[in-house]
This record gives C-alpha cells, sequence and structure tokens, in this order.
C-alpha cells in the first residue's frame, strides 16, 4: 500500500525555506537568492521513497506588505497550508526570533489540533552558522513562541516536533526526511515516481532567468523584476524581463550589455546543451501595484 501527503513549508523571507526543499528533494526544484521573497509562487517538489510520497510545497516568505503582490504572496502563503498533512515552520538559528517568527509561529498554532492533521513541525535552519550554545537557545526560544502561541492549548504545544537542521550542508536534514515520510497517510501517488516538481518548462526558464537577475542586482531592484517566457519553441526560447521604471531596465541590461549577457550565460549553463535563450527587458510602470497586471501575470 502507498503513502502519500502535502507538506507546506512556511516561514519568514530569507530563513531558508527554498535551500531545505531542495536538500530534501535531492535535487534542485526551485531558485534560491539572498533576496526576501525569491520564492513568489508555491513550488511543489517531490519527494518519493519506495511506496511513500511527500509532496513539499514551497512557500513565499510571510512579511509585512508594502505593495498589492506583497499581499497577494502572503496570501499564496497562507492558502498552501490549507487541507496539508503537516506544516513544517523554518526558523533562522543565525538571526535573533522577532516578530515575523512569532507571526509564523502563530500561524503554525492556529492550524494545529490536539490530534490528526495537520502536524506541526518547527525547523531550525542555519545551525552550521551558530555554535551549540547558541543552537540551544534559539531552540528554546522557539520553544517559548509555541507556548506563547498556544496558551491554554498544552496538548497543541506537545505536539509540536523539532528538528535542527542545516539546510545548506545536509546536516540534520536526514532526521527530517525520515519524520516527514513517516507520517503521511496511505492513498495513492500524486505525481508519477520520476518527477521532482511541479514546476512547468517555461516557468523553470523564467525563474532560472530571475534567480541570475536577483544575484546580480542592488537590494532594492529585485522587487520590481519579473520574468516570464513569452515564445518557447524548443531549442528556441524568450524570456520578457519587466521592471517599473525605465532607470531599472537600464541596471538589469548593464553597460553595454554586460549584465544581461551574464544572466543568459549563467541560466544557460543549467539548460539543456543547445538552449537557445534570448533574454528582452521591457517597461511595464508600477506592475507590483497594479491588479489587472498581477492577474495577468498570474499572482
Amino acid at each position: 500500500m502507498t503513502r502519500a501527503g502535502f507538506v507546506a513549508v512556511l516561514g519568514r523571507p530569507n530563513v531558508g525555506k527554498s535551500t531545505l526543499v531542495n536538500q530534501l528533494v535531492g535535487t534542485k526544484v526551485t531558485i534560491t537568492a539572498r533576496t526576501p521573497n525569491t520564492t513568489r509562487q508555491a513550488v511543489r517538489g517531490v519527494l518519493t521513497e519506495g511506496e511513500v510520497q511527500v509532496v513539499l510545497v514551497d512557500t513565499p516568505g510571510l512579511h509585512r506588505p508594502r505593495t498589492a503582490l506583497g499581499g497577494r504572496l502572503n496570501e499564496s502563503a497562507r492558502a498552501a497550508a490549507e487541507d496539508v498533512d503537516a506544516i513544517l515552520v523554518v526558523l533562522d538559528a543565525a538571526a535573533a526570533l522577532g516578530t515575523g517568527d512569532r507571526q509564523v509561529v502563530e500561524a503554525l498554532v492556529a492550524r494545529t489540533r490536539p490530534a490528526g492533521a495537520p502536524a506541526p513541525i518547527v525547523v531550525l535552519n542555519k545551525v552550521d552558522r551558530a555554535d551549540r550554545a547558541g543552537v540551544a537557545e534559539h531552540l528554546a526560544g522557539a520553544a517559548a513562541l509555541v507556548a506563547e502561541a498556544a496558551a491554554g492549548r498544552p496538548e497543541v504545544a506537545g505536539r509540536v516536533e523539532y528538528f535542527p537542521v542545516s539546510a545548506r550542508t545536509g546536516r540534520g536534514v536526514d532526521a527530517l526526511r525520515d519524520h516527514l515520510l513517516a507520517l503521511v497517510p496511505e492513498g495513492p501517488f500524486f505525481f508519477p515516481d520520476e518527477e521532482v516538481s511541479d514546476v512547468s518548462e517555461e516557468r523553470w526558464v523564467a525563474e532560472l532567468v530571475r534567480e541570475q537577475l536577483l544575484r546580480r542586482t542592488r537590494e532594492e531592484l529585485p522587487h520590481s523584476i519579473h520574468c516570464r517566457v513569452v515564445e518557447f519553441e524548443w531549442p528556441h526560447v524568450v524570456v520578457e524581463i519587466l521592471v517599473e521604471r525605465e532607470s531599472q531596465k537600464g541596471i538589469v541590461i548593464g553597460a553595454g550589455g554586460q549584465v544581461l549577457k551574464e544572466v543568459g550565460t549563467a541560466a544557460r549553463r543549467e539548460l539543456p546543451e543547445g538552449t537557445y535563450l534570448e533574454l528582452r527587458v521591457r517597461v511595464e510602470p508600477g506592475w507590483q501595484r497594479r491588479a489587472e497586471i498581477l492577474d495577468r501575470l498570474g499572482y
């Protein structure tokens, strides 16, 4: 009998959710960068071992939104935590626990019942950047946040499982993977054995381009970038890069087209050999604040 289930991965921006999902699946299924809100849409990474399949739903970081896009990212993350078999909250061992972490823990506890699904899990990530005392302090702090959020409901707080890991190095990830594989219920697989993600080829190419742009542009700019495939006739692929202002277009292209050239070269390294990747930059004024544009872009 096969077993299968969904696990939502929640956390504030930049705690390493996408890196953790990639490590659990065993291959890259979602892009990563140091920029907040790198993940903009739920990405499903599929972990299949023998007769068990766990679908990990990587979500945008929960944050205080300043644009219509930010609000929709939060809605997407919260929606992903509905009707799942487990909710996995990621905290950062290399940063002080703050208001954002408290809000994420509150979201976890609010969805937790004394028994049954979803199973509540707290993962303390980036333990490779903290000493043993720091990890212990963060775990105690996480338990305190859970206890505070579950005040008067000790049976809920008592259900939470804690895992210290390093998604970057893989430390502690095996124990977490085993726990996830053990908790999903009986049922048919949701994806074929060989699939590792639900991301289409077109979306994956666009995301690879955006990943490289995030790694090369200044901090204010990444939020204003959206990438989408506008032509897909393999091996010829055209990716359109949207920005909000003419000045941003110049930053993306770079002096003499150097930035755009570097982005294309780096993205092509992760695509099948022989792929012809063309990048175009277009200005769409204030796109992340305009509901009609967000609808059109699929947010």
